[in-house]
């Protein structure tokens, strides 16, 4: 492998303006012997000033990459020795209430109590560990960072001396490489040690093997796994197969017994394959986000020892879709299998529920209870504090509106319209799928509402108007939505009459709704149409994908999917094609536009980590002051909304390998291949 690919492979994403610019080095190496004056034609002291001068305008370039560099390094280790004295004082500080009376501890805290704050005594020991586990990983970065900048000068300056056949970069190499303080310092090396000491002998009682396990510096650019590549062409070619049957079995099946079963199946099967169909896309997006080095598990505050990486999210949609398949063919061979209809897609539902809620340590733990505990702090919003994962897949949730009205159908489908006993369907349509009760239009409003609690919830913890209370009157725009769309189906139903004054509210509040949420998508949360975007037009100062036509293309999709409902206005008034198809034709486009949101929504995000050279979670264990935390809380406002504070220029993907060894030390130091210096 060439040592330019080696490099972009291995680096730290958020700090990649820190590293040796190796590409710009070798270019200009290149550079100056492609311009260099023709000895036939030219004198030789000529020749020799030019030489000269390249010399010197490359070790220029080269001080300030090692002033960089080294500035970078100090400030880093600095920041990791006063983190490593900060969790050794709350450590010794968990032991010390571990050890004495609970009397003692009692009276001690009653009597400090109204003086001083306490010391985090309710703080489990979980929540030391992983923040040494953490802090460990940060150590390893570090690491690797001293290891990949020494190795880029070793080459570049070899390749330097090589092309211009001369000396002068080997002895520049020992004169200011050698000794820089980012090389000779071996604190980073100490620093690991002690971490791993202090883990081992007071967090997992001495038992090495232990502690080194949860201290495990995973690959951060995952290797596939055979097995999990196979299961995935397996399920996805058994998919693609009974798809086709079902599309032709359903040519073949008595029309009439579909008659008043098709639209409550298409209720039950749609909730569920948009769920499939969002979990494999979420599969696409991690692979992109991998691929391009925006670093989600970060972002997400993932656990980076365990967490789902894209062919494993790639192999569940694709085992869920597999089940979908046989459900749909079973439904459709109902009669020739002796089953009543709708058991099959009611057996559908229930498999994949127990699957989701199982309580075992099997089928991705780990991941589930995750999504769960998310779940769980979505819908209780006001009551918790608000993370980037929770306002992430609250958004997801409104895109997966109609999942949440194709569940509540079933509910009720499944309790008022199917007669096990008699002949299976009661023909009952004034029931489901209307707003006879009241609870479509509240189960619709369910999405908005939690965004809404997240945004109020945020502002109580910030105290700032913007932009949090400016995202909540977003979300509020739906329920007028809601609203008036009901109020029009409730007038067209008592009075037969199509257009209506609720009908015109409706309208207008849609309108409203849609050119503010494409604003904020565009402009808040993308973080494009920066006016200092310079070449980037329109778009912002740092992009990390390829090309920028991806942006133009977000930007023309995000609208035009947005105005989609238009269309749907249209089709469903004059009656051109059923309501039913169209939801679905509609539900599925806006799974698709929150599948290109999710690219740049995370990119800008990932753009600010960069800017803060963030590239671990940063887990405090140590009680923070009433006004830093508000000062905190104040630059971390803008995770609702990210306006791309920070610059940084990550284009390439993160694919660190791990050593075997105890430390893990992800570049080999040793690497003197000649082949790699190209």
């Amino acid at each position: 492998m060439k040592f330019a690919e080696h490099l972009s492979a291995h680096i730290t994403p958020e700090w990649r303006k820190q590293y040796i610019q190796y590409e710009t080095m070798k270019e200009m190496i290149y550079n100056a012997v492609e311009e260099a004056p023709s000895a036939e034609a030219t004198d030789q002291e000529l020749i020799s000033r030019y030489f000269a001068k390249v010399e010197e305008n490359f070790f220029q370039y080269s001080d300030k990459e090692l002033l960089k560099i080294n500035t970078f390094f100090s400030e880093k280790l600095a920041e990791a020795s006063r983190k490593f004295a900060t969790l050794k004082s709350e450590l010794t500080i968990r032991t010390n209430e571990q050890i004495e009376s609970p009397t003692i501890r009692k009276r001690r805290n009653s009597t400090l109590r109204p003086l001083v704050k306490q010391p985090p005594s309710a703080r489990k020991i979980h929540d030391l560990k992983l923040a040494f586990s953490e802090f460990y990983l940060s150590l390893i970065l570090l690491q690797n960072y001293q290891t990949l900048n020494f190795t880029g000068f070793r080459k570049i300056l070899k390749k330097f001396d090589k092309e211009l056949q001369t000396s002068s970069g080997a002895k520049w190499r020992i004169a200011n490489v050698e000794t820089a303080p980012f090389y000779t310092t071996k604190q980073v090396d100490q620093l690991i040690k002690e971490t791993e000491s202090v883990f081992t002998t007071q967090l997992e009682g001495g038992n090495r093997q232990k502690a080194m396990k949860r201290l495990r510096v995973p690959p951060l650019g995952q290797e596939q796994n055979p097995w999990t590549t196979f299961r995935v062409g397996l399920f996805a070619g058994s998919f693609i197969v009974m798809v086709i049957t079902v599309v032709i079995a359903a040519n073949f099946v008595d029309s009439k017994s579909l008659a008043h079963s098709w639209v409550p199946a298409l209720h039950i099967y749609r909730g569920t394959f948009l769920i499939i169909l969002c979990c494999f896309l979420l599969g696409l997006n991690t692979y992109g986000w991998r691929s391009s080095g925006v670093n989600h598990v970060l972002i997400f505050e993932l656990d980076p020892r365990h967490h789902l990486n894209h062919q494993q999210l790639l192999e569940v949609s694709c085992f869920f879709s597999v089940i979908w398949s046989i459900s749909v063919l079973c439904f459709l061979f109902s009669h020739y299998i002796l089953l009543p209809m709708f058991v099959a897609p009611l057996a559908l539902v229930t498999v994949c529920l127990l699957l989701i809620l199982n309580p075992f340590r099997v089928f991705y733990y780990k991941a589930r209870f995750w999504l769960l505990k998310v779940l769980f702090r979505i819908v209780t919003a006001p009551f918790h504090h608000v993370g980037f994962a929770d306002f992430w897949l609250a958004d997801q949730l409104n895109s997966l509106n109609g999942v949440l009205l194709d569940f509540e159908y079933m509910i009720c489908f499944y309790t008022a319209q199917v007669d096990w006993l008699g002949k299976e369907i009661v023909d009952d349509n004034s029931v489901c799928g209307t707003i006879s009760y009241g609870v479509r239009p509240i189960v619709a409003c369910l999405p908005a509402w939690f965004r809404f609690a997240q945004c109020l919830r945020r502002y109580r913890d910030t105290r700032l108007i913007f932009p949090h209370i400016i995202n909540a009157g977003k979300y509020s725009t739906t329920f007028f939505v809601v609203l008036f769309d009901t109020l029009n189906k409730a007038y067209k139903t008592n009075h037969a009459k199509e257009y209506n004054a609720f009908f015109y509210l409706f309208i207008i509040a849609k309108v409203i709704s849609t050119c503010y949420t494409l604003t904020w998508d565009i402009k808040m949360d993308w973080g494009l149409l920066d006016s200092n975007a310079g070449e980037n037009k329109y778009l912002r100062e740092e992009v990390v994908y390829a090309s920028k036509y991806y942006y133009y293309f977000a930007i023309i999709e995000d609208g035009l999917l947005r105005f989609k409902w238009v269309l749907a206005v249209i089709l469903i008034g004059q009656n051109f094609v059923h309501k039913e198809i169209v939801a679905s034709i509609m539900a599925s486009l806006e799974v698709f536009r929150r599948f290109i949101w999710n690219f740049f929504r995370l990119e800008n995000e990932h753009l600010n980590n960069c800017g803060q050279f963030r590239a671990v979670r940063d887990i405090s264990i140590a009680p923070i002051d009433a006004d830093d935390q508000a000062q905190l809380e104040s630059m971390m406002d803008e995770e609702d909304g990210v306006t791309n504070r920070h610059r940084g220029d990550t284009r390439r993907l993160i694919t660190n390998r791990s050593s075997k060894k105890e430390t893990k030390i992800l570049v080999d130091k040793d690497d003197d291949d000649d082949e790699d210096d190209d």
